[in-house]
């Protein structure tokens, strides 16, 4: 008889009524926080927390950014305005080029014995050129 009980059963744990507890302590938790969430006062709190985070913050940032820009210049390292500029001027050159290219094929097309249309790489409109950004220079060394 009891050989039959252990074979069918499974083994007392002592730790799942626990278990059960906390699943139930837990399911409720999730549905107050849940319910607690999506109402418009709890928006409201958490978007009154956020800005005065971002306003407490913005004169602590600012200082982090003069700092590094600090560092950088005496590392003489660029600065991400320096990187940008020098992307805003290499996407300038480029476009020139291929503007430049395509009027060359053109005269090439018009000076080749025979060639009397243009070809259609010389017909579309060149594109307007894109004014680089002018930044100050960064010096570099030491002041």
């Amino acid at each position: 008889m009891a050989d039959e009980r252990s074979n069918s059963s499974k083994p007392f744990d002592p730790m799942e009524p626990w278990r059960g507890m906390r699943d139930a302590y837990l399911e409720a938790w999730s549905k107050g926080m849940v319910e607690m969430v999506n109402t418009e006062a709890y928006a409201q709190a958490t978007g009154t927390m956020l800005d005065t985070y971002l306003t407490v913050s913005t004169p602590f940032r600012e200082a982090v950014e003069k700092a590094m820009l600090k560092t950088l210049e005496q590392l003489a390292m660029p600065s991400r305005a320096d990187v940008v500029s020098i992307a805003e001027r290499m996407t300038n050159i480029e476009m020139r080029l291929d503007d430049l290219d395509a009027k060359l094929d053109g005269m090439l097309a018009l000076v080749k014995p025979g060639a009397t249309a243009v070809p259609e790489a010389s017909k579309r409109a060149p594109r307007p050129a894109q004014k680089a950004s002018r930044s100050k220079p960064v010096k570099k060394g030491k002041k």
